[in-house]
Order: C-alpha cells, then sequence, then structure tokens
C-alpha cells in the first residue's frame, strides 16, 4: 500500500489552485452529479447513476491504490482564503507494475470547471509524480489515449506535452471508435 499522496497545484491568472487527492466517500454527492454530464459519459467508460455506483466507484479507486497499479485523484479546485473545495475533475494513472517501464493516464473535467486548463494542470501534476516520485526507478513512457473525434482531450494532450504516436484502430467491444494515442517520456 502506498502512503497517501496529495498533489497541489498554484493557481494561474485564470484558474485557482488545485489539489490532487485520493477519493474517499465524501466524494460520493459530487460523483453522482458528474455521472448526469453527457459529456463525461460520452467520452470515458464512468457509469455513475447514483449514490451506490458512486460508492462502489471510490471502492475501486482505493482497491487501486492498495493493490499499487492504479491511482486515481480527485481533482479539487480551492480558493485562498476559502474553507471549501469544489470536485474539478479527475486524473488516474493506471496499468501500473513493478518494473514496467510504461504507464496510462486518463482524466476527466466536471462541467463547470471546463475550458480553464483544469485538466492540463492536474496531467502535468500526476505526470511530474509517475516520473520523479512513484516510477522513478522503471516508469519511463506514459501512454494518453482517446477517441479520434475527441478534440478536447486531444488539445488537452498537447498542452501536457503528450506528443501524438499513431491512430489506434477501433477494439469493440471495450473501444468501439478509433483512437489517438499520445506519448510521453520521463526525459521529455
Amino acid at each position: 500500500m502506498h502512503d497517501t499522496v496529495v498533489l497541489h497545484v498554484d493557481a494561474t491568472t485564470s484558474a485557482p489552485a488545485l489539489v490532487l487527492r485520493p477519493w474517499c466517500p465524501a466524494d460520493v454527492d459530487a460523483l453522482v452529479e458528474v455521472g448526469r454530464d453527457l459529456v463525461v459519459r460520452r467520452w470515458t467508460s464512468f457509469d455513475v447513476e447514483n449514490a451506490a455506483d458512486a460508492l462502489q466507484w471510490v471502492r475501486a479507486q482505493e482497491q487501486g491504490w492498495a493493490a499499487g497499479d492504479r491511482f486515481g485523484f480527485a481533482v479539487l479546485e480551492t480558493q485562498p482564503g476559502v474553507d471549501r473545495r469544489q470536485l474539478a475533475g479527475y486524473v488516474v494513472l493506471k496499468e501500473v507494475a513493478p518494473g514496467k517501464p510504461s504507464a496510462e493516464v486518463g482524466y476527466w473535467t466536471a462541467a463547470h470547471a471546463r475550458g480553464r486548463g483544469v485538466a492540463p494542470r492536474a496531467l502535468e501534476a500526476l505526470t511530474g509524480w509517475a516520473f520523479d516520485d512513484l516510477g522513478a526507478d522503471h516508469l519511463t513512457r506514459l501512454e494518453l489515449l482517446h477517441q479520434v473525434d475527441n478534440s478536447a482531450s486531444c488539445r488537452v494532450a498537447h498542452k501536457s506535452r503528450y506528443d501524438f504516436e499513431r491512430v489506434l484502430p477501433a477494439a469493440p467491444s471495450a473501444f468501439p471508435h478509433d483512437g489517438h494515442l499520445h506519448t510521453r517520456h520521463r526525459d521529455d
């Protein structure tokens, strides 16, 4: 099991600071709200309909941390001087294995937080943590996959310095559409 990891991202002129932390049961209501977002549902496998689904999803995130193979973070926006944090998104490092040189990243952004650089800033923090702390002895490559027609995810990949590598053919039922593979290497 890994110690609790909390990552901090400084505010910008156009967006508040971010805190990335593991998911917890207190996030259930916010997850149910995100589950209603048709954009998140279209582009991701996130499928939360109610509080029971959300709690099951949180438990799965906790299991990933315990197993050391999947590290999901709640991305929260913070306001200086205000003791309130609002769920802005999700980033995850998955398919992690001891000695394996690559892993995959993923993300989504809550509707209210889109267009303010939340996803690229959170992804950059996750990438740094993955390369510098978690996999410092072996992790050299991170992969980011998205559907070819998801232009917003393509922008996030480019802003986060994940280079386009190739188009991946559809693989129904898990991946019913062609996808883009973007990669970032430790030395990039």
